[in-house]
């Protein structure tokens, strides 16, 4: 058994190891003392989503911005236990300033329905939260501007289970290149957060034989989320 002082030692060096984590998903490279700079070590942690919102602002950091018509934040409750991440807004999405409403976005809320759960009780946002022109992937230094703010909704929301849709919100989330094909019907750990990834809703409109391989990831996730319900303690 570890003496008392090791332990407390090895639980110190954890929290560090975490803090520096976040620091690392809000997108912090270095160390910086300003009076700002120390607040956000604790305020992040309790924020709301609106407050996110509001620190985004009329974002202007990336070129998406020159182009797009809306910001498309994200939707759902605040609460939700499970977050379906895409990978960006599309035509509907930047003209009603909302994610997922056009062809892919209803396929989605069939997916949810046939889940058993409500398009309601989720929560649904892309890696980016611009259009990129003609319904390109994001480039990488687009998708650097906008992580930071996708992960603190993450960290706002506290969900147990996330959904990553296609291969740039998986490749996104896991820091990895792997194919979505390869990703795809496994989970993945990060923080205490399972991310099972799948193919995007656009995809299967394209290839509708997919549709099977994303219901198997379905049922993966909804098994797992009941277990979760009726494991001791929760």
């Amino acid at each position: 058994m570890k003496p008392t002082w090791k332990m407390h030692l090895d639980e110190t060096f954890t929290q560090i190891e975490r803090s520096l984590r976040f620091l690392s998903h809000l997108g912090s490279t270095g160390f910086d003392c300003s009076e700002n700079s120390i607040n956000r070590l604790y305020t992040p942690l309790h924020e709301t989503l609106g407050d996110i919102e509001s620190d985004l602002g009329e974002c202007r950091r990336c070129r998406l911005s020159k182009t797009r018509s809306r910001i498309v934040f994200g939707t759902g409750p605040s609460t939700a236990r499970l977050i379906f991440i895409g990978e960006g807004p599309g035509y509907e999405e930047d003209m009603q300033g909302k994610p997922f409403v056009g062809a892919a976005g209803q396929l989605l809320t069939k997916i949810i329905q046939a889940m058993g759960m409500s398009r309601d009780g989720v929560y649904v946002c892309n890696v980016v939260k611009c259009r990129p022109p003609e319904n390109r992937a994001p480039l990488p230094d687009e998708i650097a501007e906008c992580l930071p703010f996708l992960w603190r909704q993450i960290r706002s929301i506290g969900p147990s289970h996330i959904c990553a849709l296609g291969a740039v919100a998986s490749q996104t989330l896991l820091k990895v290149e792997t194919p979505i094909s390869r990703l795809r019907g496994r989970f993945h750990e990060i923080d205490g957060m399972r991310i099972i990834p799948t193919y995007h809703p656009a995809y299967l409109l394209r290839n509708p034989d997919k549709k099977k391989e994303v219901w198997e990831d379905m049922k993966r996730l909804i098994s797992e989320m009941q277990e979760n319900d009726h494991a001791p303690g929760s």
